[in-house]
């Protein structure tokens, strides 16, 4: 069993509600296991995997980063180039024609800080670099995200990925937030490198999302479940459309796949 953590695992709040934790330990007591994976870096989704009793390996990073929980180590972690990114940011500004993107990267690896540029958010969370346009270039770097206030996200993800052609990979993880990462990142790369080291294989496999960089992560699997509140993209896809996340979906299908008659 395979899971995205925000918008699919994860409450609103960021909390794993009692009945989705049960459903995970019905899992385990089935002799199943729980795969981890998320866009967030590993740094990202660590307090999380805590929380939940968290053991073995979780694919991070959009694919980009293989991590051992148990023992807190990156096994896997790529990096995007910088002269690379800067190019694909300035060209899809050009190519929108409708001002700047406001911008964010992750740092590399074992860091993996979240940086921001003022106008990228209403909301500053503490944990959180502040930094100059150009400063964000300054130091090695995993992934940049955009935004842009008034262009909608479907025409930002459009440009970034026409001009980026192969050079660089692009997703859409949440709203107003469009992920650039090294070429050939995404969820299902992570995940069968994954599955090389545990031993299964997309028929033995069931998925859980809710965004467009989910379909990699469903399209692996043998069986894929869109969340109640997923993008239309993904569920258009799915083999199912389980309850959103606020309302235990992910829950819902263990109980009926995994409870005893």
């Amino acid at each position: 069993m395979a899971t995205d953590l925000d918008g699919t695992l994860l409450r609103g709040d960021l909390t794993v509600s009692p009945r989705s934790r049960a459903a995970l330990a019905l899992v385990r007591a089935a002799g199943a296991r729980h795969l981890v994976v998320t866009g967030r870096p590993a740094t990202s989704c660590r307090e999380f995997l805590v929380a939940i009793g968290y053991r073995g390996l979780a694919v991070c990073g959009q694919g980009a980063q293989l991590y051992d929980a148990s023992a807190d180590r990156l096994l896997v972690s790529a990096s995007l180039d910088r002269e690379l990114a800067r190019s694909v940011v300035e060209r899809t500004e050009e190519a929108l024609g409708a001002g700047p993107l406001e911008l964010a990267v992750v740092t590399a690896a074992p860091e993996n800080r979240f940086v921001v540029t003022a106008g990228f958010t209403d909301r500053m969370r503490p944990e959180w670099g502040l930094a100059g346009r150009e400063e964000l270039w300054a130091a090695p770097i995993e992934k940049v995200l955009m935004r842009h206030r008034t262009v909608a996200d479907g025409l930002v993800v459009a440009a970034a990925a026409r001009v980026g052609g192969r050079e660089v990979a692009v997703t859409h993880s949440e709203k107003g937030m469009i992920e650039v990462l090294p070429a050939g990142t995404d969820k299902s790369v992570g995940l069968q490198l994954a599955a090389d080291r545990m031993g299964f294989t997309p028929a033995e496999t069931i998925a859980f999302g809710d965004m467009p960089n989910d379909i990699p992560l469903l399209g692996w699997a043998g069986y894929g479940v869109a969340m109640g509140n997923a993008h239309p993209d993904l569920i258009a896809m799915a083999d199912e459309v389980a309850p959103a996340n606020e309302d235990d979906g992910v829950a819902v299908v263990l109980e009926r796949l995994f409870a005893h008659p």
